[in-house]
């Protein structure tokens, strides 16, 4: 795309790309496959992988598209050689406008070769889709926004603010290195931004492959391990005990399998929930519409939130605090009575919760003083959810719409959590926009054969390629 193209012209070749489904009428399809390929392809799992290598093949494609040295970061922690980042920038014509930062993170989860159906670290193109691990979560948006600055770069494209991009690694592993933590407080400089775009939202696809709406994160829900403990002198087990950790352990956890937090709700469900109602409502579904708009009124109505939760387990999720027990370890021997039986329970918090009330709250739940309820690792602050402006919902709404007339955009708390939490809490504004449409289950990330449709991810790149070039101009 060259820099004299008009903004007309660039929406009519974007349509075009749409159209085709990007199959090859974008000149750079090619070398973005490429990008994306290597960025795949490279091990970035924490046992085993390297982000570091990761970044400075990255770091290596921007320097042959010219951007200098200068501009290029790549950043370690001398005690976690191999979990380093890169942070590229593309200076703005005006020095005094606020750089908008654009982050994603390139480590990914563990895949072990003899449960997949194909070497998770090679990319397959298959029936439409990618397969591998991180083809979604997160190397489709790394990917994408390296390639955009390739793009901009190439074309001699000079935006007006200053575009920074941070790929940072440690997302996917509590108790690792972060580098999106690292830089907040170590080179705040490098990533100071007016705002920052992220993973943690999208376009949403039913089961029969439509387009339901197109999803802006405000907000994300924080990541909190608990241990639940119980100890004590143990036996023999020919001699069982009225006593035993083992037992006493999973009276805890079968307390909190039924426990549930309060329903709150932030700018970012509320739209969500009367959006929603509306497209369920056109759908066939009053019902669930009915319940939506309920909830969004009063978020204790609990037969409203009872059958949010029998239609879609993520409708009711980003309405609370959830807490699931996700690792056992207990005993020491098979002819021993038990000295000790741990349980780890991660909890996702609602934004402004702290981990000592939920902590507290847990305590209350299991009400059996011989349990122990320890907070592990703090990842991060838990802020508030950045506010939504027009300013960030006006450009997505208007480029959705040229794209996929009809489809709406939506906000949403995310009952996940991203990076995002670090850069809120140091005072960026973080939002999750991808513009990619993924499946109900989400392209099976952290699971066995994580995928991403092919079209989705191209009509991903194109989107977030044009949007931030209209973030990027604006005044």
């Amino acid at each position: 795309m060259k820099k004299s193209l008009s903004m007309l012209g660039a929406a009519s070749l974007l349509m075009a790309c749409v159209q085709s489904a990007c199959a090859g009428s974008d000149p750079g399809e090619q070398q973005f496959r490429a990008l994306y390929k290597e960025l795949v392809e490279t091990n970035t799992t924490l046992s085993s992988g390297s982000c570091t290598l990761a970044a400075e093949r990255i770091a290596a494609r921007l320097k042959t598209a010219g951007f200098p040295d200068a501009d290029l970061h790549l950043f370690a922690d001398p005690a976690h050689p191999k979990e380093g980042g890169l942070v590229a920038v593309l200076p703005g014509s005006d020095p005094k406008a606020k750089a908008i930062l654009l982050l994603a993170h390139i480590d990914v989860v563990e895949a072990k070769r003899e449960d997949w159906t194909r070497d998770p670290f090679t990319l397959i193109e298959e029936d439409g889709k990618f397969f591998a691990r991180g083809v979604v979560d997160d190397k489709a948006q790394a990917a994408i926004w390296a390639d955009t600055l390739v793009r901009f770069k190439s074309a001699g494209y000079v935006p007006h603010h200053t575009l920074k991009m941070a790929l940072t690694c440690g997302e996917e592993t509590a108790g690792a290195f972060n580098g999106a933590e690292w830089l907040t407080k170590n080179r705040r400089e490098l990533i100071d931004a007016g705002f920052a775009l992220n993973e943690g939202a999208g376009g949403e696809l039913n089961a029969a492959g439509r387009r339901v709406s197109m999803t802006v994160q405000a907000g994300e829900k924080v990541a909190q391990n608990y241990r639940l403990e119980v100890t004590n002198r143990g036996g023999h087990s020919s001699r069982p005990q009225k006593i035993n950790a083992i037992y006493q352990l999973a009276g805890a956890l079968k307390k909190i399998e039924t426990f549930s937090f309060p329903n709150q709700l932030t700018d970012g469900s509320r739209g969500y929930l009367k959006g929603m109602a509306r497209i369920q409502a056109a759908e066939g579904h009053p019902d669930v519409a009915k319940a939506m708009l309920a909830v969004e009124k009063n978020p204790k109505d609990a037969r409203s939130v009872a059958l949010l939760d029998s239609r879609d387990i993520s409708w009711a999720t980003m309405l609370h605090t959830t807490c699931v027990a996700t690792m056992l370890d207990a005993g020491h021997a098979t002819n021993a009575l038990p000295q000790r039986a741990r349980a780890n329970v991660n909890c996702r918090i609602f934004p402004g919760v702290s981990q000592e009330e939920v902590r507290l709250a847990l305590v209350k739940a299991i009400n059996d003083p011989a349990v122990k309820v320890e907070t592990l690792e703090i990842r991060g602050e838990n802020s508030a959810p950045p506010e939504l402006t027009r300013a960030i919902m006006e450009p997505v709404e208007k480029l959705t719409a040229k794209m996929w007339p009809g489809v709406p955009v939506l906000p949403i708390l995310q009952s996940g959590a991203t990076d995002g939490q670090f850069l809120n809490a140091a005072g960026i504004p973080t939002y999750g926009i991808s513009g990619i449409f993924l499946t109900p289950d989400l392209g099976n990330i952290h699971g066995l054969n994580e995928y991403i449709g092919v079209q989705s991810l191209m009509e991903g790149r194109a989107f977030l390629h044009e949007l931030v070039r209209s973030y990027a101009g604006q005044p």
